[in-house]
């Protein structure tokens, strides 16, 4: 790649954020932990209902020790409308770990934070550039959008590891926490103006319609069990529409997971 085609790229980049900058709470703190708690949230979420979750749940567990130390069922009810509730498992189980494996500190590496549950490469790297300025290349959707639509304007089926490349060269390796900050901004703002080019990444897959879907039927059944403290699958299903087949596949994934546990007939948050 040219110099000056990456010059071109990270003016695109730094002007629009100079003029578009957004205030999110988790950018106004160092804490690792309020960032690790920010970035589980952001996956998969809409920055807008992290923003109405996200002060409940540090008022909630204000610490990683707190975090560690409170009961599943007091994690998973705070966490209820983010949806995807195996990340409330993680950020919990996450917590534990980092008490046990590194005394309370949020690693500073990447192959320590992948050891940590719920933690992958996107995560990982935000963490290092947001609480530790640490330059770390990753990918998440709105940067792949940025790079395929910029780099790859007529290319189907881009591989992630072409994209990787040129987050790196294009990377201000002295100041990452801002630049990833710009990348993020500018993307919301591609999505909102241009066909979703991630569509021509390798990796993309359509996202299954919810309702009615295997997800949701999960989310409300944890939902009812965690209101009424413990409920039998017959009243569940009174309550919620599904089969049979769909229930008994929920129930036994919920306790496998060691989401719920059954006795005597009663199902009930761990």
């Amino acid at each position: 790649m040219r110099d000056l085609k990456i010059k071109e790229f990270q003016k695109i980049i730094r002007d629009f954020y100079g003029k578009n900058k957004r205030e999110l709470p988790w950018r106004n703190t160092r804490d690792p932990y309020k960032i690790l708690v920010s970035e589980i949230m952001l996956q998969q979420t809409q920055v807008s209902r992290v923003l109405l979750k996200y002060p409940e749940f540090i008022k909630a567990f204000p610490t990683l020790l707190s975090l560690a130390k409170a009961p599943f069922s007091d994690v998973l009810r705070v966490w209820q409308g983010l949806g995807y509730n195996r990340r409330a498992k993680a950020i919990k189980n996450a917590s534990g770990a980092i008490w046990r494996l590194y005394k309370g500190k949020i690693p500073r590496d990447i192959d320590s934070l992948l050891k940590l549950p719920g933690i992958g490469p996107s995560t990982a790297g935000g963490i290092l550039a947001f609480a530790y300025n640490i330059p770390y290349p990753f990918i998440e959707t709105n940067i792949r959008r940025i790079f395929i639509h910029h780099f790859f304007p007529r290319k189907k089926n881009v591989h992630d590891r072409e994209i990787l490349q040129l987050v790196e060269k294009t990377m201000d390796v002295q100041n990452p926490r801002e630049w990833y900050y710009a990348l993020f901004d500018y993307g919301t703002y591609l999505g909102k103006q241009v066909k979703n080019p991630n569509r021509r990444s390798k990796h993309y897959t359509k996202q299954k319609a919810f309702a009615g879907s295997h997800r949701q039927i999960r989310g409300l059944v944890l939902k009812k069990i965690l209101g009424e403290g413990s409920m039998s699958k017959e009243r569940l299903r009174a309550e919620i529409k599904g089969t049979e087949k769909q229930f008994e596949r929920v129930l036994g994934e919920l306790i496998k997971e060691k989401f719920i546990t059954k006795h005597r007939g009663l199902y009930k948050t761990t």
